[in-house]
């Protein structure tokens, strides 16, 4: 209705200019060269009260020119009314019509809007699957309606990886305490329980105490990078793997180091446990007497790190999906780990302005790629952007 109103308005303020505008050029055409209309009256007024016979050739031939003028006059006058009203009658009925075409085409180029609006009434916290859907030339409106269903595709991602991710926590989390249970119900269900049998018992609640600590911590980490980073010191990756791989037991595995300074801007923490979770994934998922690579440089003002592992073949598509939460091979259920080793990884390079890339290796085994910004590269940023942290792992 306000687009129709002002549609409509500016109409009329443009078409009253342009009668007024025609008006006065043709009512002003000509009139410097005609005399007053009350003298002209007046000398048409002394013509007509002489006899014809007594003007002489000279005044009736005036006096002719002026019966003539006057009659132009009266004529022109006529015709300035019909051209005044015809005009006004013209610009009301041009004036309604464009009224009546302004409401539609305001209602044609709202369209967009009101499927908008329908859409985010539609969307809630557990339908997001609305979308505008938004068809006719590709405009500004067009543009945005686009814009709202890829950021609803965004949202509905983001909501379905969180009730994964949720569902998983909560089956990880159930594991123990169900292993807990039964170890308990078993012994107490026994009235010839052993003080062995209660030690057993105990050594089991034990291990599943550990292991459900070991998964809130990774469940901690993971909710921590999604804090941000809160301060940032410069870290040399070379430096942090080598103090890590002084502290691990890769058992038969061989591990070769190519460490080259490759320091970053961040939280040193973090920047050990993403290496300490790749260091710990190319050691646990390899074959007896394998190899275990690790590498840092940097190269073009961004620090490279990449471990890489000898095992079995993986496809493409099992390489994309490991980084996602809970997400583990076929084989590699039978292992002792939650499937967030990874997960936390590229959450870890996420907040840090970086990426993980994982591919398979030709003979087998896997090559993780992590790739930051080197410390005291312009434009690193200090965390995520809002359309990034779709992208990142999220806790519930």
């Amino acid at each position: 209705m306000r687009l129709t109103l002002l549609y409509t308005g500016l109409f009329a303020v443009c078409g009253a200019i342009v009668v007024a505008v025609s008006y006065t050029l043709v009512a002003e055409l000509g009139a410097p060269d005609r005399p007053s209309a009350g003298a002209l009256a007046g000398f048409v007024a002394r013509c007509r009260s002489e006899p014809a016979a007594q003007l002489d050739k000279g005044l009736a031939a005036k006096c002719n020119a002026a019966f003539q003028q006057q009659g132009a006059q009266s004529q022109r006058d006529i015709t300035l009314s019909h051209l005044l009203q015809y005009s006004l009658i013209t610009l009301a009925v041009v004036i309604a019509l464009s009224a009546v075409l302004g409401w539609i085409i305001s209602g044609r180029a709202l369209r967009p809007v009101h499927q908008i609006t329908m859409a985010a009434r539609a969307a809630s916290d557990r339908d997001l699957s609305a979308r505008v859907a938004a068809s006719g030339p590709r405009d500004e409106l067009r543009e945005l309606a686009e814009t709202f269903d890829e950021m609803l595709g965004r949202l509905q991602a983001a909501f379905e990886g969180q009730q994964r991710f949720i569902a998983n926590a909560s089956h990880e989390l159930r594991t123990p305490l169900a292993v807990m249970r039964a170890s308990i119900d078993v012994v107490l269900d026994n009235p010839d329980s052993t003080p062995g049998d209660l030690r057993g018992m105990a050594a089991e609640i034990r291990t599943e105490v550990d292991h459900a600590e070991h998964l809130i911590g990774a469940l901690f980490i993971l909710a921590r990078t999604e804090r941000g980073l809160i301060a940032r010191d410069e870290v040399d990756l070379a430096t942090a793997a080598e103090d890590i791989l002084d502290t691990i037991a890769p058992g038969d595995r061989q591990v070769h180091a190519a460490l080259e300074p490759a320091v970053i801007s961040g939280d040193p923490m973090l920047a050990e446990r993403l290496i300490a979770n790749l260091i710990d994934n190319a050691v646990r998922y390899n074959v007896a007497a394998g190899d275990v690579w690790i590498s840092t440089r940097t190269v073009a003002g961004r620090s490279e790190l990449s471990v890489a592992n000898t095992g079995r073949l993986i496809s493409a598509a099992d390489a994309d999906r490991i980084f996602q939460p809970f997400e583990r091979l076929s084989d590699r259920t039978s292992q002792d780990g939650f499937g967030l080793g990874l997960a936390i990884v590229a959450s870890i390079a996420a907040i840090h302005g970086g990426t993980a890339a994982a591919s398979p290796r030709e003979g087998g085994g896997l090559s993780v790629m992590v790739t930051i910004p080197s410390a005291g590269v312009p434009g690193q940023r200090a965390g995520l952007e809002p359309a990034e942290r779709s992208a990142v792992p999220r806790l519930g």
